[in-house]
């Protein structure tokens, strides 16, 4: 075993079909998780030979496997072990959930059980119970979400396997111009054509929001700062909020007539006051920045 493997993080997610394996791996994705769904115990270690040479592109993996692998599961087992005794850095998640709920569960979807056959949901539900008991046995943790919705399961997921610099939610701040559209993804929307246009000042039509003489220029006039420091303290307990509900990602638009002047300068400006919020990160984007 190589140092390198021995150094990748591999977590296997499984557990009871209906317990939340889907959600698990959306959460691990947000988190930066490379996640492969689905794979067959017997390539658990081929993905891991594949992300030792991909080196640190691919530091952290998750791969969910569970009865829909059909014969193969019952070499999940022994397939782990094997990767434990050979040195490298496995863990196992196991979702359970009570018989009540997974049988209420698959009955809101309409779906049958994988395991049921022509029997009942509870009978498939107990054959996939008896043939997960050797797995379950060696998880390192166990998460029981009968009582979880889909938002608090991915919420304990990236509780458990963030790391400290990972944000609790990415926040795009971008500048754009009405003329060209209102952005269709933007979770909100703010104006900054209350504030004089720079492009009727001859000196300054040419430049845009990224240039000191224009920023200086719309952050000095009347009302400008204001607004900036409002809408971030408003937009405060928003992104708090999102972070509780697992909404890891937001984008907030800010606009004027063309997208070169006004809301270039405010969404710079925007975006500094947001990074100074705890579990936000901020990047900024300005869509129409070029166009005539």
């Amino acid at each position: 075993m190589s140092e390198a493997k021995a150094q990748q993080e591999v977590l296997i997610v499984t557990g009871m079909s209906g317990a939340g394996r889907s959600t698990v791996g959306n959460a691990l994705e947000d988190l930066g998780w490379y996640v492969v769904d689905n794979l067959p115990p017997q390539l658990i270690n081929t993905l891991v030979d594949l992300a030792e040479h991909a080196g640190d592109t691919l530091p952290k993996i998750a791969a969910v496997i569970d009865v829909r692998g059909g014969a193969l599961f019952s070499e999940a087992h022994a397939a782990v072990q094997a990767l434990r005794t050979g040195g490298a850095n496995v863990r196992v998640l196991f979702l359970d959930a009570t018989d009540a709920v997974l049988v209420r569960r698959f009955e809101q979807v309409r779906r049958p059980h994988p395991l049921q056959g022509g029997g009942t949901l509870l009978d498939g539900i107990l054959a996939e119970r008896a043939r997960m008991s050797e797995l379950r046995g060696m998880s390192d943790r166990i998460i029981d979400t009968s009582d979880m919705n889909i938002h608090q399961l991915a919420n304990a997921i990236t509780e458990a396997f963030r790391e400290d610099d990972t944000p609790g939610v990415q926040v795009t701040v971008m500048s754009f111009g009405f003329k060209y559209g209102t952005p269709t993804d933007a979770d909100a929307v703010a104006d900054a054509r209350f504030l004089p246009n720079p492009y009727w000042v001859p000196e300054l039509r040419s430049s845009t929001g990224l240039d000191a003489e224009v920023r200086d220029y719309v952050l000095g006039q009347p009302g400008a700062t204001d607004f900036i420091e409002a809408y971030a303290k408003a937009l405060t307990p928003v992104l708090a909020g999102y972070q509780r509900e697992n909404k890891r990602h937001a984008t907030i638009a800010i606009g004027c007539t063309g997208g070169k002047h006004r809301s270039i300068a405010m969404a710079e400006r925007l975006a500094r006051e947001l990074r100074a919020l705890p579990g936000v990160a901020v990047n900024v984007k300005h869509r129409d920045l070029g166009r005539e």
